[in-house]
């Protein structure tokens, strides 16, 4: 699940963000998430509602990745829709919020997620998934071996 902007990934402030994608992002997890065997629903809206509707509709999901993007230090709703799920929820931030803005440096996530993913770009989507696979069951690929 991705919030607000998101959807601009590889265009906004592509010194932030990277160049990579959305759709790229999602496909190479759910490349990760086949060969484990599972598969994966990618969502995003610029619409909080819309995202707590996307949770409650998807309860029946063994786990889930979130990039709240600035929802993350606004959202108390969303915090109470990602609480209540019965599953882990794994939170990802692009760049390492706690290195930014005074106002980007608290998720109201951090309490409710089981695991969380900061400042290592959009690997970090990789990380998280690889790790939501290895605690709800279902074995994680791991990521080639440098030849170097």
């Amino acid at each position: 699940m991705n919030g607000p902007n998101l959807n601009l990934l590889g265009m906004r402030n592509p010194e932030l963000y990277g160049t990579a994608t959305l759709p790229q992002v999602e496909a190479r997890c759910r490349e990760i998430a086949r060969q484990a065997g599972r598969d994966l629903v990618a969502y995003q809206s610029n619409h909080e509602g819309a995202l707590i509707d996307f949770l409650q509709q998807h309860r029946d999901a063994a786990g889930a990745i979130i990039n709240p993007g600035g929802l993350a230090h606004t959202s108390v709703v969303l915090r109470d829709a990602v609480a209540d799920c019965p599953f882990p929820v794994v939170e990802v931030h692009i760049t390492d919020v706690s290195k930014r803005e005074d106002f980007r440096r608290r998720s109201y996530l951090t309490d409710v997620a089981a695991n969380q993913f900061i400042g290592l770009g959009v690997v970090g989507y990789e990380q998280a998934l690889r790790w939501l696979l290895a605690n709800v069951g279902g074995s994680a690929p791991q990521p080639p071996k440098d030849k170097s």
